[in-house]
């Protein structure tokens, strides 16, 4: 399967700002991937000028103009020390923030936000930017989660669905080259989704939890012959919460790469995150880069 966005050692990344702590620690960490693969980093505030015209003063607008390039000005400063060698740019987008965040992942790959912003009531929840970003954008998204006070565990993960994840394990290997990590790539199945709740069903298990140790084998076979100098370990298991597994596994990780099953919203209205997806970007314990799924596959199965 060809890639129809870039990798993660020639795209630029963007990340969103808004004045929370989250979105700076977000900033931050977008810088130091920055370095990582060697690109510039963009720093985006989206004031939503545009939307509010009609019902707020000139005067409040221009407030929000003010503060906003402020806060770009500061948030530029903060990564600019932290990393001097770096190429930094800012944008004030008078679109809301999930819009400006859409289109400059168009223009630069990849989007880093924070997991809450100022709006949020728990550190533990995603917020609302965050959510909108990840189910609209067409590249790679990275919301960051875990990173305060943690040590690195030299290991990115991988969730691997089946052979159509060839691309997220391959996008997963070259994150873990350039994070110098080993890759950990983990299959869960939802053994209720594959025999049923009917107890006497589950004379089968051995032989699905087989056809399913072979569909993780197939992805970890290209990967290994593509990716030869790569420490790579690969596990597949059997739960009743799919999501639950992934973010157990996420303690003992320092990126956990996924595809993000899309659910066509009703009537008109914009894709929904899936329940494990949505699940994991709330609950990880580390940094999570969401693979868009498209086309056919828009509406697959987590």
């Amino acid at each position: 399967m060809e890639s129809t966005f870039r990798t993660p050692d020639t795209s630029s990344v963007a990340v969103g700002v808004d004045g929370s702590q989250s979105a700076r620690v977000a900033a931050l960490w977008a810088a130091e991937e920055a370095v990582r693969r060697d690109r510039p980093l963009h720093i985006v505030y989206g004031a939503d000028t545009d939307g509010r015209a009609l019902y707020l003063s000139a005067e409040t607008i221009e407030r929000v103009r003010v503060d906003g390039r402020e806060l770009l000005d500061d948030t530029a400063k903060a990564v600019s020390a932290e990393y001097p060698g770096l190429d930094v740019t800012t944008e004030f987008s008078r679109a809301d923030a999930v819009a400006s965040l859409h289109r400059a992942g168009g223009l630069h790959g990849t989007v880093v936000v924070g997991n809450r912003g100022l709006g949020g009531f728990n550190s533990l929840m995603l917020g609302s930017v965050g959510l909108g970003t990840a189910a609209v954008a067409m590249t790679p998204v990275i919301v960051v989660r875990g990173v305060d006070g943690t040590e690195e565990t030299g290991t990115v993960l991988a969730a691997v669905r089946d052979e159509d994840d060839l691309l997220i394990a391959r996008y997963a290997a070259r994150e873990a080259e350039l994070h110098k990590a080993s890759l950990r790539l983990l299959h869960v199945w939802n053994v209720l989704q594959s025999v049923g709740e009917v107890v006497s069903m589950l004379d089968g298990v051995d032989e699905i939890a087989s056809g399913h140790a072979e569909a993780l084998r197939a992805v970890t076979d290209v990967v290994r012959d593509e990716f030869p100098d790569l420490e790579l370990q690969a596990d597949a298991e059997k739960s009743v919460s799919v999501a639950g597994v992934l973010v157990e596994a996420s303690r003992h990780a320092d990126l956990l790469v996924m595809g993000g099953r899309r659910v066509p919203g009703r009537l008109g209205l914009a894709p929904n995150l899936g329940r494990a997806t949505h699940s994991l970007l709330h609950h990880a314990h580390c940094p999570v880069l969401l693979i868009p799924r498209t086309g056919s596959d828009f509406g697959s199965r987590s």
